[in-house]
């Protein structure tokens, strides 16, 4: 995709959230396996933030995390590229307007988020990043924003899903095989606004930053629970997910679980001797 592809692409994305972003709390809350995916990436980062830390959240959405990160003590700037997710993160975060700020800003323009850092601490939950095909400069902007020693937690969807795959046995053939082949990316659709959507590897994480940055921990996340979109699996078959979940969190960081999942966690740590650009050009 050419640069104005990109940027038109991350409009449309934009555009799709906006549209969902007033029903997206009602759609999503009360579904059993998206409040276990958000307690295990909650219990991920938890292990790496220290005592009041700084967090910059990319694709924020409605400020979900940012509020619980919040009632731990610590100090969120919670950014999104979408005007109607900021819209009801800023009305959520009303009691917690000492610890949460909020800014429109794209995840490809974060430059323009220096003179707030630098951050103890990137995040970006649930796939965000999966809406830019620019991940490799989204990436690259993250050490100036970052003190020595702080630390990146990024949730992205994997190009491969052990659990959607295995619908082809349903017939599912598009399902199934949407995440083949699809180094350009593949649409996606949200309230009647389509955008891509681009699958990346750890590898290609770690690969990128490997000159200032060092690997932390990978987790698989919906390896051997199903994904949210199979809908209403927890409900119904309650033993079965109980059992799963118990599995997953068990194996979640164990090969080859932690590369076949809907997702995968991964949080990497900057080199402490690494100092700021700014710092370094003095």
């Amino acid at each position: 995709m050419s640069q104005i592809s990109f940027v038109n692409n991350e409009a449309s994305a934009s555009d799709a959230f906006s549209r969902q972003s007033a029903v997206f709390d009602e759609i999503y809350s009360g579904n059993t396996i998206i409040n276990y995916k958000r307690a295990r990436v909650r219990e991920h980062v938890l292990q790496y933030l220290k005592p009041e830390g700084s967090i910059l959240e990319l694709n924020s959405g409605t400020g979900e995390d940012a509020i619980f990160f919040a009632q731990q003590g610590h100090y969120v700037h919670a950014t999104d590229i979408s005007t109607g997710m900021q819209h009801e993160l800023r009305q959520k975060a009303m009691p917690y307007k000492n610890r949460i700020s909020t800014e429109i800003c794209s995840f490809t323009q974060l430059d323009q988020l220096k003179q707030r850092g630098p951050y103890d601490h990137i995040f970006s939950n649930f796939g965000g990043l999966n809406c830019t095909g620019e991940l490799e400069k989204v990436l690259l902007s993250f050490d100036s924003l970052l003190k020595p020693g702080g630390k990146v937690t990024l949730v992205i969807i994997s190009p491969f899903c052990l659990w959607e795959t295995l619908l082809v046995f349903k017939g599912r053939f598009k399902t199934a095989f949407r995440r083949f082949f699809s180094s350009k990316g593949r649409s996606a659709h949200i309230e009647g606004a389509y955008f891509k959507c681009f699958y990346y590897k750890p590898s290609f994480i770690i690969n990128t930053l490997q000159k200032s940055f060092k690997v932390l921990g990978i987790e698989g996340l919906c390896t051997i629970v199903p994904p949210s979109y199979i809908e209403g699996f927890a409900e119904k078959h309650p033993k079965a997910y109980k059992f799963l979940s118990s599995k997953e969190d068990r194996l979640k960081s164990a090969w080859p679980w932690k590369y076949i999942g809907d997702y995968f966690i991964i949080s990497l740590e900057k080199n402490s001797t690494h100092e700021f650009h700014e710092f370094t050009s003095v």
